[in-house]
């Protein structure tokens, strides 16, 4: 079993910066692929980053170039920095590890960012 704990959510004025921090523990596999995802009150989730154990990156369209994923593996921990934040990244954001071996993808229980105009 694999535990994700997001933090770092919070009130941001638009324009301003927050990072994301989600910490892994449990029965995890050094192979696998950290991600965040996020969802907007009557949207679909969906994916905003995501960071291979080799370190590959891959953005949305929508954050590429304000968002920035990053692991720490001796600490199980992906970060997520956003800058540039607009009012439209208000979501819950979700960490997500998806273990390679198994295909199963687990979900941390989310965090509340919320950027005003």
């Amino acid at each position: 079993q694999v535990q994700l704990v997001e933090s770092g959510g919070g009130l941001v004025q638009a324009g301003g910066s927050l990072r994301l921090s989600c910490a892994a523990s449990g029965s995890i596999f050094s192979i696998n692929t950290l991600g965040w995802y996020r969802q907007a009150p009557g949207k679909q989730r969906e994916v905003v980053a995501g960071i291979s154990s080799g370190g590959s990156t891959n953005y949305a369209d929508s954050v590429k170039g304000r968002f920035t994923i990053s692991r720490d593996n001796a600490k199980n921990t992906v970060y997520l920095q956003m800058n540039s934040l607009k009012p439209e990244d208000t979501a819950v954001y979700y960490c997500s590890l998806l273990a390679t071996m198994t295909g199963y993808r687990y979900w941390g229980q989310g965090t509340q960012v919320t950027v005003s105009s």
